[in-house]
């Protein structure tokens, strides 16, 4: 399970936080085991509880805890550490072993979530929806909204095009992608998001306006150029996405002549801030 590929929710259930991740590989959500028999079991110290009794279930053969994960989620404390995690079905399997009246609000929670996803593979514009008052939520203007919607359908648009032209492993969409960010911007995505002080935040989400508008001009004249050229495996694709990305970086150094100024900003959209930050990566020019 490649945590890279998530994102992390927080709900709060009868004032506690219960950690939850979507797998967007698998279409399935992952909740933190000690959360749930936290708030199931009323224990002072759930840790301990689930210790207990994953020792009793590995011993009953419970396949629940064979196919226990384990994903690196956020502390109360602010650090990042190792915790299991199961998939819906799991948890409902967890909880069964657990007697306490607590079990019935957190089942609905738990169907609730199924069935969101369920509903948006009939309907995916309730998934559409779910995001555009996700940004609401977190304070994005409607203008900027409009565009990041529009946004991700151009960046479908040119991942199905180089579906079409023989890329179909994850590790060579990354390649590509990487290719356009580093030729327009001088960095990868993920030493962007660092840039940024970004960890588990989408790096486009806290894009300035100038700065989506550089990734869109990359990925939309290398999603044309691949349409008309139509190259075959990763590494003529490669020198398509190289050449988008070059068309941004010549419209970046020309703005940024006028400007007198970066236009790579290591400013996010929401002024995110982790304490123990220590490293930023250099400003490439």
């Amino acid at each position: 399970m490649n945590q890279n590929k998530m994102y992390l929710i927080n709900k709060i259930l009868n004032n506690e936080t219960i950690r939850t991740v979507w797998d967007k590989e698998s279409e399935k959500y992952y909740i933190s085991v000690v959360d749930i028999v936290g708030v199931i079991s009323e224990s002072d110290n759930p840790r301990n509880y689930w210790k207990v009794l994953k020792h009793r279930l590995k011993q009953e053969g419970n396949e629940t805890v064979t196919n226990c994960h384990q994903l690196k989620l956020k502390a109360q404390d602010g650090k990042y550490r190792m915790t299991d995690v199961v998939d819906i079905e799991g948890m409902f399997r967890i909880i069964e072993s657990i007697p306490s009246k607590n079990a019935e609000p957190i089942k609905q929670w738990l169907a609730k979530l199924g069935s969101e996803r369920i509903n948006e593979t009939f309907d995916p514009s309730i998934a559409a929806q779910r995001a555009i008052d996700l940004y609401r939520a977190k304070g994005y203007e409607e203008k900027w909204i409009t565009k990041r919607m529009q946004n991700i359908q151009d960046r479908k648009e040119l991942t199905d095009v180089w579906k079409e032209n023989g890329i179909t492993e994850s590790k060579e969409f990354a390649i590509l992608t990487n290719e356009i960010y580093k030729t327009w911007s001088g960095m990868t995505a993920k030493q962007y998001k660092e840039y940024k002080g970004l960890r588990k935040e989408n790096l486009r989400d806290n894009m300035d306006n100038l700065e989506v508008s550089l990734i869109d001009i990359s990925e939309e004249v290398t999603k044309r150029l691949a349409k008309k050229t139509k190259p075959k495996g990763l590494k003529e694709n490669i020198k398509v996405a190289h050449a988008g990305g070059n068309v941004a970086k010549n419209t970046r150094d020309e703005i940024e002549n006028l400007l007198g100024e970066s236009v790579v900003t290591s400013q996010n959209k929401l002024n995110y801030q982790y304490i123990d930050e220590k490293e930023k990566i250099e400003n490439k020019k």
